[in-house]
């Protein structure tokens, strides 16, 4: 049962494999003939029996279909065999119809394909005229805008490529020639950005070339402007007329003064007035600005101006080394700045936006502190005043230039005071050498003037008023010498040197007169009084020239009053008015008579020093001489001689009779008190350590003569005994010796009534001390004899006491 079972599995399996191979694709027998070698042993011997049955039983059944259907396949052979010969007739009979068909269609073809043609060639026309009226536009544009870019119109050009590329371009976009219309359009802007820079760039290099230029016009149609109202303010207001002193006075005489300038500038106020259009083409500025403005970088363009600018400031403000040695350097280098600002200025007030007024006044003010340093560096080197005040005239100018242009300028009119200064520095220096060389050149004798038109011609120079001298007949002598009439003018003319800075400064009267006052008190009291001190210790003056100095600066100092009336004649200030400052020249002239009577004094006492080193004592004498040293009489008619010169200066009025008196005697006393203390520091010289009675008595006849000398009178105007008192010193301290008088000087001694009140112990002591030494050593055997040692023994006696008194007054003390 079960092997009967499992047979019949086999078969239905076998079965359905059949049927699978019978209804599946060949590509798909795979698994289904894979099957059969899956199952039991032996199964594939068994599908193999069961194939072939089955294709005997397909076989069968094709020979039974193939039986059936024989007879009317042979009848319908029969049929086509027929038919074929009557196929080949129509063949021949088609083809010679289409032959014919196709002979006769042959021309219609042709005129049906060139009608086609042209109707093709019509519609293209038709399309191409359409297209063209709408590309036409696009390429007259185009056309137009290359036409524009060579004529250099760019802002049109901008214009034009606006339009095509939103107006024109977009309708004709699917052109390639239109693409590439577009896509040079950048490209075209791009250059015409370059073509305006590079305009810009050309403009910014011509303006700094031509800067100088620009400036220079500016600050003469300034000068014009100012010099115009100047001229105008004069005829309205005639109480000016009151400072025609100053300019008939002095500016009229100045060949290259301010007269000449004004009178040459009002000639060319007829010439043609330019502006800085005129001067500098700015189309460049104007069409750079626009294009990028429409280009939409404005700002880009802004900051590179300003950037441009900044640094060409920065190159105009650096000057040249050698600036300050001349005007040109001056006037060019602010020409340079006056033009810079001027350009600037117009682009301030033409443009929108290019330049702003915090731009401009930014720049100005970092300019003004740049010129400030220039300035003061650069003038400090200047020597010459002349170019000093160019340089002043030129700041004005400059000043005043800008200031039309509406920059503040105050600082630099600051700056002026400095400058000032500097200007009265390089003044003193120039006097000072005027004020040397002529006292160089000064003989310091009294002017000779032998008739009236030379007296005439000093005092035109020199107030110099003497009634005495007056009434003297001609030929006389005036009692200064030709230095003071020329130091007189040489202040005048140093005032007016100094006005000359005060123009064009609109500064006050007041101002103006304070600056004067303070220059010349200057000049008194540094450059004149420095000249005076230095003349006056020069070595090779003597006391005849130190004697005509005195009366010089006295009479100098006399005249001050009229420097003062000068002064306030040019610039009509009372010198009564409050904070007026006074001059000091009176001051100036006393210290110098001063340190020319100190000078006298001191070169006398000099030469009795030398006469005082040619003395040549025998201090070890037994014996006096019996007369007077020869080097002391040598000194005393010296000394006569010199206070003679001294008493025979000419007295021409009482002032110079009681200076030149006064003089006189105070060398006089000086020179006796000066001899009188050389004389006795000669005896109580520590290197001399003897002293004999013999020399003592042989310094006393020297004594003498000094003492005839001070009683001779050999100045007038001294009391009596007066002169002598300069030696009552050496006088009480020789009698003291000579007479040998030591018990009234030790009773005595402390008493007002005292015979040798004058005598100092101490003196005393080193005195006897230098005797006492000399008698031991030249009396050696005076030990022998009663007289000589009761002196000896006296002088030990007093020596003592002499020492108790030194020891008394030093304890005291």
């Amino acid at each position: 049962m079960a092997e009967s079972s499992g047979s019949l599995e086999t078969v239905t399996e076998h079965e359905r494999i059949l049927q699978e191979i019978e209804s599946t694709d060949t590509a798909c027998l795979g698994p289904t003939l894979r099957s059969v070698y899956d199952d039991q042993p032996n199964a594939h011997q068994r599908f193999m029996e069961k194939l072939d049955a089955r294709i005997r039983n397909h076989d069968r059944e094709i020979e039974k279909m193939c039986n059936f259907h024989h007879q009317g396949f042979v009848e319908a052979i029969n049929e086509l065999l027929k038919v074929r010969a009557d196929a080949e007739k129509l063949k021949v009979q088609v083809t010679d119809t289409n032959r014919r068909l196709q002979d006769a269609g042959k021309e219609v073809i042709a005129k049906t394909e060139e009608s086609i043609r042209c109707r093709i060639q019509q519609r293209n026309i038709a399309t191409v005229i359409d297209k063209l009226q709408l590309c036409l536009p696009v390429l007259e544009m185009y056309s137009k805008l290359k036409e524009q870019i060579s004529g250099k119109r760019y802002y049109s050009a901008l214009k034009t490529m606006e339009q095509l590329e939103h107006i024109y371009l977009p309708k004709v976009s699917q052109y390639r020639f239109c693409q590439l219309m577009g896509e040079n359009l950048p490209k075209l802007r791009e250059e015409i950005k370059e073509i305006s820079m590079s305009g810009l760039k050309d403009f910014l290099e011509s303006i700094r070339k031509h800067s100088d230029k620009i400036g220079e016009t500016a600050m003469r149609q300034a000068q014009q402007q100012k010099t115009f109202q100047v001229a105008l303010h004069k005829k309205t207001n005639m109480n000016i007329k009151k400072n025609k002193y100053i300019l008939n006075g002095h500016i009229s005489e100045d060949k290259n003064g301010v007269k000449s300038k004004y009178d040459a500038a009002d000639e060319e106020t007829d010439e043609e007035v330019l502006n800085v259009q005129d001067l500098v083409d700015f189309s460049p500025v104007y069409r750079c600005l626009h294009i990028y403005s429409i280009l939409g970088d404005k700002e880009v363009f802004e900051n590179y101006y300003r950037k441009q600018r900044r640094k060409q400031a920065r190159l105009v403000l650096q000057p040249q080394s050698n600036m300050h040695e001349t005007v040109e350097g001056y006037r060019k280098y602010f020409s340079q700045i006056a033009g810079f600002f001027v350009v600037e200025d117009h682009i301030l007030h033409v443009t929108q936006g290019l330049v702003t007024g915090t731009y401009t006044t930014e720049l100005w003010n970092m300019a003004q502190s740049k010129i400030i340093a220039v300035l003061r560096t650069h003038s400090s080197y200047c020597t010459d005043p002349d170019l000093v005040l160019e340089l002043k005239n030129l700041i004005v100018v400059f000043a005043d230039t800008l200031q039309s242009f509406g920059f503040p300028v105050t600082r630099l009119f600051d700056l002026l005071f400095e400058v000032r200064d500097r200007y009265n520095e390089t003044l003193l220096k120039k006097w000072a050498g005027i004020f040397r060389t002529i006292f160089e050149a000064d003989n310091y004798s009294p002017i000779p003037v032998a008739n009236e038109e030379e007296y005439r011609n000093v005092i035109s120079k020199f107030p110099f008023q003497d009634t005495e001298t007056d009434k003297k007949p001609f030929p006389k002598k005036l009692p200064i010498s030709q230095s003071v009439p020329q130091i007189y003018s040489q202040v005048k003319e140093f005032i007016y040197a100094s006005l000359k800075f005060s123009e064009s400064l609109h500064r006050s009267s007041t101002e103006i007169d304070d600056m004067l006052r303070k220059s010349t008190n200057l000049l008194l009291t540094r450059t004149l009084s420095g000249n005076l001190q230095n003349v006056i210790k020069k070595p090779h003056i003597g006391l005849t020239e130190l004697v005509q100095i005195i009366i010089n600066t006295t009479h100098l100092e006399q005249a001050c009053k009229y420097l003062e009336e000068f002064i306030t004649n040019i610039t009509n200030i009372s010198p009564e008015t409050v904070h007026t400052t006074r001059l000091y020249g009176l001051s100036t002239f006393k210290d110098a008579r001063h340190s020319a009577e100190e000078e006298i004094y001191t070169k006398l006492n000099q030469k009795i020093d030398e006469f005082i080193q040619l003395a040549d004592y025998d201090w070890t004498m037994s014996e006096p001489d019996g007369r007077a040293s020869g080097y002391l009489m040598d000194l005393i008619n010296f000394l006569r001689s010199t206070f003679q010169v001294f008493t025979n200066l000419p007295n021409n009025s009482n002032d110079h009779a009681a200076m030149s008196g006064k003089v006189a005697q105070t060398a006089c006393m000086s020179a006796c008190k000066h001899l009188s203390t050389s004389l006795t520091q000669m005896l109580l010289d520590s290197d001399l350590k003897q002293i004999s009675m013999g020399a003592i008595q042989q310094f006393n006849l020297d004594v003498i003569q000094c003492e005839l000398f001070a009683s001779s009178d050999p100045v007038p105007g001294f009391q009596e005994d007066t002169l002598q008192l300069a030696f009552i010193d050496l006088r009480q301290l020789l009698d003291l010796f000579m007479v040998w008088d030591w018990s009234t000087y030790l009773a005595d001694y402390g008493q007002p009534t005292s015979k040798y009140l004058r005598v100092n112990p101490s003196t005393a002591l080193i005195l006897l001390e230098k005797m006492k030494d000399s008698s031991k050593k030249n009396n050696i055997f005076s030990q022998f004899r009663k007289n000589d040692r009761d002196k000896q023994k006296l002088m030990e006696t007093v020596v003592k006491q002499l020492r108790s008194l030194v020891n008394g007054m030093s304890q005291h003390s």
